[in-house]
């Protein structure tokens, strides 16, 4: 009984010395000054869809081929359209802005692709003039965090608008939100 009462003090005493940070963590990731912030759009920017001159690919995603023409994701921001007629010298042709978009799929003249919560279909008859001819509201999952797992994030407002993207920044203080 005196062992088990001995042992019982000593543990308390080891556990009331154990030093701590002044911010706690969650589970084993230690908040290292950044972190995550939401980049907001309103509603109706997201809905705008539009053909543009091409640009240069700065964070390509997934890559899908209909005829002679290649359809490139940009993450986040649009489909580039690329004549590959001449696979040593292939064309941009142009851009299609579409904030929100990760993810296209090609079936037969058409493309499909997300923005933000909604699916787009778009007719690729003619690859150099595509058209938006359907769009299917919410058919699409949002989560209001990152993609990423043991990180640190600014807690989404919804009264700041949609969010569309995540930046890691430096951070002052230890945000509340962790996933």
């Amino acid at each position: 009984m005196k062992r088990t009462l001995l042992v019982s003090c000593l543990v308390l005493l080891m556990v009331s010395c154990y030093y701590r940070d002044s911010e706690p963590f969650i589970g084993n990731v230690k908040f290292d000054g950044t972190g995550y912030r939401p980049v907001y759009k309103n509603p109706e920017d997201i809905s705008k869809v539009e053909v543009l001159a091409a640009q240069s690919l700065r964070k390509p995603g997934k890559i899908y081929t209909f005829d002679r023409y290649l359809f490139i994701n940009e993450l986040g921001k649009g489909i580039h359209i690329i004549d590959n007629a001449d696979p040593k010298k292939p064309e941009n042709l142009s851009f299609v802005s579409i904030i929100g978009n990760y993810d296209i799929a090609v079936k037969d003249n058409w493309l499909y692709a997300d923005n933000h919560s909604n699916l787009l279909v778009i007719d690729i008859a003619d690859p150099k003039a595509p058209k938006v001819t359907k769009v299917i509201p919410d058919a699409i999952p949002v989560h209001n965090y990152p993609p990423l797992l043991g990180v640190y994030f600014e807690c989404a407002d919804e009264k700041k608008g949609v969010i569309v993207d995540w930046e890691k920044v430096e951070m002052e203080k230890q945000p509340k939100c962790y996933r």
